[in-house]
């Protein structure tokens, strides 16, 4: 069995399955309906809505992925140690297995997929259920929410379209992958339209957001678990047969692919005119988003299977080596490292107004000085902690004790 990451997002094989039915529907409606003013804000600017309040809608914040919030004002390096624990939601478990996808936080509504087959829209301020959806296998992809409907992935084999507000299924598409032997653990990417998501199929899929329609779907070798980033017409993932493919977006021709020699479960993120990304082969690398050309590479001690955080020119990264990791994002020069006692570090960081969050197997959550590396604050769960986001004051985050969190002042 390979060692995987709970990134997100994407995780590979190992799972215990959830037998549930494929048909689930949604239950627990509108029990406690988001409270912020922000319910039914109009989006003025890119995940920022009316009034101030901010959207993580997706797996890398933004299609193109970097997992940076720019518009974080409340917590800081000044406040990030006076966090404290606000809430916490138990999203269940397979057995003694427990575990989920990273949350999303879309108009006072956090979304999130549990390993007990859910995906849950809960309360952003007080944790309690809005609604829940089954579905008929564990739920590791992280869900992207656009345009009033929430899209994600099952270990069941499907692609679900759910209403935001009801947890109604819109639509669901088979990714010609029989339950139970492969999933959709690929964390989807929305733009105009177009659904982008992995399966461990070995396809990549590109679906009318709309109606589920299948618009093309590009044959990789081995699994693709990566979660997309698309920017500029051009659509990366990566996947287990060692590539960092690159596709065009509207047809699925691939441009240029890039080998490293290891799997390839990290989500790219691509900032300008760069594509980040980690590999198996314990490497994280820097490419020419447009050719596909190698400008950097920074090798560490084991796997980096995390989805990079880009911000204010610095490329973050977890490895499993157990070290947290600031990289030049045009040279590769380690500014700094942090070392969470314990192998591995497979969560996602995510950057907000100078601090870096992160989850690891230690079981403790961190935000680090995000210059320096200092640790400002941890809190520690009762098992591995996943993959953070962090929008409007808070920082929630999922952990394999079948727990999710959140943590505010």
């Amino acid at each position: 069995m390979k060692t995987r990451s709970l990134v997100s997002i994407s995780l590979a094989l190992g799972f215990v399955a959830v037998g549930c039915s494929s048909n689930g529907a949604g239950s627990g409606v509108n029990l406690a309906p988001p409270t912020q003013s922000t319910a039914n804000a109009r989006i003025i600017g890119p995940n920022v809505a009316q009034g101030g309040s901010v959207n993580w809608s997706e797996l890398g914040f933004i299609p193109s992925g970097g997992r940076f919030n720019p518009h974080e004002r409340i917590l800081s390096r000044r406040s990030a140690h006076r966090l404290k624990k606000r809430w916490s939601f138990f999203t269940g478990c397979s057995g003694s297995i427990c575990g989920g996808s990273g949350p999303t936080v879309s108009k006072g509504v956090v979304y999130v997929g549990g390993y007990d087959g859910n995906v849950y829209a809960l309360n952003a301020v007080t944790g309690a259920k809005v609604w829940s959806f089954l579905t008929g296998g564990v739920v590791f992809s992280t869900p992207a929410v656009s345009n009033g409907a929430v899209y994600v992935g099952s270990g069941d084999g499907y692609v679900y379209a759910l209403n935001a507000s009801t947890g109604a299924k819109l639509w669901s598409f088979a990714a010609n992958c029989p339950p139970f032997v492969c999933g959709v653990y690929s964390s989807p990417a929305v733009v105009s339209g177009v659904v982008y998501v992995g399966s461990s199929n070995a396809n990549l899929y590109a679906l009318a957001a709309a109606t589920g329609r299948e618009l093309w779907s590009f044959a990789a070798h081995l699994n693709v678990d990566s979660s997309p980033a698309v920017a500029n017409g051009v659509v990366y993932a990566g996947s287990d047969d060692g590539n960092l493919y690159a596709l065009k977006a509207a047809t699925g021709a691939k441009l240029w692919s890039f080998f490293t020699t290891g799997d390839v479960v990290s989500a790219p993120a691509v900032v300008k005119g760069l594509v980040y990304f980690g590999s198996s082969n314990t490497v994280v690398y820097a490419l020419n988003a447009a050719t596909g050309a190698r400008v950097w590479s920074y090798a560490t001690q084991y796997s980096v299977n995390s989805a990079p955080a880009v911000a204010n020119g610095v490329v973050y990264a977890g490895s499993a080596d157990g070290n947290v990791y600031a990289l030049n994002a045009a040279t590769g020069a380690k500014l700094w490292s942090f070392f969470t006692s314990f192998d591995r570090a497979f969560s996602s960081p995510a950057v907000a107004n100078g601090v870096v969050y992160d989850g690891s197997d230690d079981h403790n959550v961190y935000a680090l000085n995000a210059a320096t590396g200092v640790k400002l604050w941890s809190y520690t769960t009762a098992n591995f902690a996943e993959v953070p986001t962090v929008v409007n004051g808070m920082v929630y985050i999922g952990s394999k004790d079948g727990n999710v969190y959140a943590f505010g002042l």
